[in-house]
Formats: structure tokens, sequence, C-alpha cells
């Protein structure tokens, strides 16, 4: 099925059955009775009297969670009875069947079962700004999820924020010129900075990486050191595949050098001539990024940003295109588990210019 054809036909019934999704309360296939709060973001399903199985449940309740997800980008399940990772998976089956692989990935991470892993191995006291998964890459994921086994003593929230509706801050003049040139993300490996290649795309031989960038739409060189840059150009906004929405998806703020810490901008710079830093965005035609746009963008983000508590055994599904998420510093054991699902080409989106 084309892609275009998906969305014209599928937005309609999305239109038609998200609002009776969403008032929805009440007793749920499978024995279980909930309540909804769609208030904000994340909508909120409580289960009151949780199912014997939740992965039942779920499937069972498929097309009304997906209605959920689509309306408010993102959906937590509350007190469903869901304990541990091997729950936790046939949670996510139930809802998008196969679970996606990491490669390209940019977040350290432990591997907990399969293709679950931790949500982040980052220090606790980093803050991990808004950003959608994947967004640089070929093949994006539109699913997320997430899956509370310890909250944290102290904060680890995982704040939210609609990418429509960041959209809609950002200023039009600066849309229009992203749209125009759309972005570049451009990434040295260097010893000491993060995962080498081999780890990031699980290739070992130049020859086959080489290969797997041309299928990617991936530019990259090898500098007079040895050391591997790539760079990545890519559209600032999306076309929603189910809904048609226009939507901010990039990493165009998470990884602009600015970003950082003052201390560790110093740093970088005082290490790093500006083609060689580790991470860092531009413009698509690769000129700098004016500040004042970086922080317009920041802004836009914080305005839209979104926290809700963490409690043991809470799902989170999240619409990657929809949905930015990030994470607050923490204190305490705090364990999040994460996995992707529901793999979308971007090169079968005629509609995502770049």
């Amino acid at each position: 099925m084309k892609f275009r054809e998906h969305r014209s036909r599928s937005a309609s019934a999305f239109q038609d059955s998200a609002a009776s999704a969403v008032c929805r309360v009440g007793t749920a296939p499978g024995g279980c009775s909930f309540t909804i709060d769609d208030t904000g973001l994340p909508a909120i399903l409580t289960a009151t009297a949780p199912p014997e199985e939740p992965s039942r449940w779920m499937a069972a309740a498929r097309a009304d969670v997906e209605c959920l997800v689509l309306r408010h980008g993102a959906l937590l399940f509350r007190g469903f009875g869901v304990e541990d990772a091997a729950s936790f998976e046939r949670c996510i089956r139930a809802l998008s069947g196969d679970l996606m692989d990491y490669q390209e990935n940019t977040s350290p991470r432990s591997a907990v079962r399969g293709l679950i892993q931790t949500s982040t191995d980052h220090p606790a006291s980093e803050h991990i700004i808004l950003h959608n998964e994947h967004s640089y890459s070929r093949i994006i994921p539109s699913r997320l999820f997430l899956f509370c086994m310890e909250p944290a003593r102290e904060g680890g929230a995982t704040p939210l924020a609609d990418c429509r509706r960041v959209l809609a801050r950002i200023d039009p003049s600066i849309v229009g010129s992203f749209q125009e040139r759309g972005w570049l993300y451009v990434r040295n490996f260097v010893d000491g900075f993060g995962p080498d290649w081999r780890q990031v795309y699980q290739i070992e031989d130049r020859d086959t990486l080489e290969a797997y960038f041309r299928r990617a739409g991936v530019m990259w060189e090898w500098t007079s050191r040895g050391h591997l840059r790539t760079m990545i150009r890519r559209a600032a906004v999306a076309l929603h595949p189910r809904t048609g929405e226009r939507t901010w998806f990039n990493h165009i703020a998470f990884w602009h050098i600015t970003s950082l810490a003052t201390e560790m901008q110093s740093f970088l710079r005082n290490e790093f001539a500006e083609a060689d830093l580790p991470n860092n965005t531009y413009y698509g035609d690769g000129s700098a990024i004016e500040h004042e746009v970086i922080a317009d963008i920041r802004a836009a983000y914080d305005g839209e940003a979104r926290q809700f508590p963490w409690r043991r055994g809470d799902i989170l599904v999240v619409d990657n295109m929809l949905s930015a998420h990030g994470r607050a510093p923490y204190s305490g054991a705090r364990q999040i588990l994460f996995a992707m699902a529901e793999p979308l080409d971007r090169a079968a989106a005629p509609d995502w210019r770049t």
C-alpha cells in the first residue's frame, strides 16, 4: 500500500472514531473496568479493576487505543497489573506487533530482554531535552513504549510535548527557512566521545558500512585521522501518515552544541575545530543556525512541555511523530524500560521534502 493512499483513507476513519474512544469510560473487553483522564498529555487510562491478562485486553482494545494515541500523542496505562519485562513485551506485541532493533542508536542503553532495553544510561544528574526518536534515520519508529519498573525517589519525569503545538509556536519565518533548506546533522565518531561506529551501526567493516549509508541516505567521509564523519540531511517538518497533520519532527535543537551545558560547550570548542565537533546541527545547506533561532525552538518545546509522575507498573505509549519526549534529572534507583515498534520508511513518504 502506498504511503499517500494509506494516509488519506485512515485520516477520515481516525476523525470519526477518535471522539468516541476519548469519551469511552466503563467496562472494556476482557473484564477490565477503567477510567480515562484526557485533560492533558498524556491521556491516562487507569484500571479500577485490572484485567486477568493485560496483553489480551490490549489486543481486544487495540483500535480504541490507537485512536487515543493519535488524538493525544501519548497514552499512559496505569494499574493494569504489568509487573516485569516479559509482560511488558507481551503488551507491546498486542498493540504494535514486532519490536524494532536499535541500529543508529545515539543514547547509551543496556539490554534487558530481547529488544527491550533501559530507556537511557545517561547519568541521573543529566537533563535530556525533548526530542523525537530517530528523526535523522531513514527507518523511523512510529511507536515508543516505556515501562516503569521502579520510579525515582525524586525527579525522573519523562516530559512530553505535542509536536503539532510546538510547530505552531515557532516563528513562521524560522519554519519557512527550514522547510526551504532542511536541516543537517553532522556527527564525528571521535575516540572517547560516545560509542564507535561499529556499536552504533552494528557493522564491523567499512565496505558493509558504506553500503548501508548508500541505502539509508547518509553522506560520509573518512577524515585525515581515520575518523568517520557522517552528514544526514532531513526535513524539519513531517506529515503524519495516519492523520495528515504537520508536525515538528527533528533533532535540530537536541544536537546543536548550544544545547549543552556552558562548561561542556567551552571544552568541546577548545578541543575541536567546528567541523570536528562530536555532534552539531546546521541548516540543510551547511550554514550555521543562529543562536536566536535555536532559542526560539527551545522556547516552543518548553511552552508545550508536560509532565506526569511515574508509578510502578505504568506503561507509556508514545506516537513518535506527534510527541517529543525527554528526561528530568533524578535521585534514587529509577528503572524505566524502553522499546520501539511500527517502523516507517521515510523513502515511502514523498511529502517529506528535504
